[in-house]
């Protein structure tokens, strides 16, 4: 399951560079993926959506392993002062999933 981040964000910035896979942006910010660079209103490639946030930093979730194969726990989740990194309902994925996920971004050099 990826990870989200809620609107109790306070914009802290503490997970952005917590994260090893790139995943985490500022709120109004582009991302991007695979080369492509995506913004306000455009789904990921698996077609997740809803993730995107003008004012919040958020997560994208093709990009988020919950830092397995990096770390034993999600390092925006230990490292946000307010607790608003949380597993996304919207967005489940096992662990063989999300190292699937993780290799992946690894041959893309993230």
């Amino acid at each position: 399951m990826a990870l989200k981040i809620t609107d109790e964000c306070i914009n802290c910035g503490a997970c952005e560079p917590e994260c090893p896979n790139t995943a985490i942006y500022e709120g109004g910010a582009e991302w991007s993926l695979a080369d492509k660079t995506y913004g306000e209103g455009d789904a990921a490639p698996s077609g997740a959506s809803g993730f995107y946030s003008d004012e919040f930093f958020y997560i994208v979730p093709d990009k988020c392993t919950e830092c397995e194969g990096f770390h034993e726990e999600p390092q925006c989740v230990a490292v946000c002062p307010v607790d608003c990194c949380v597993k996304d309902p919207d967005n489940e994925e096992d662990k063989d999933a999300l190292l699937k996920k993780k290799d992946y971004l690894d041959g893309l050099g993230r």
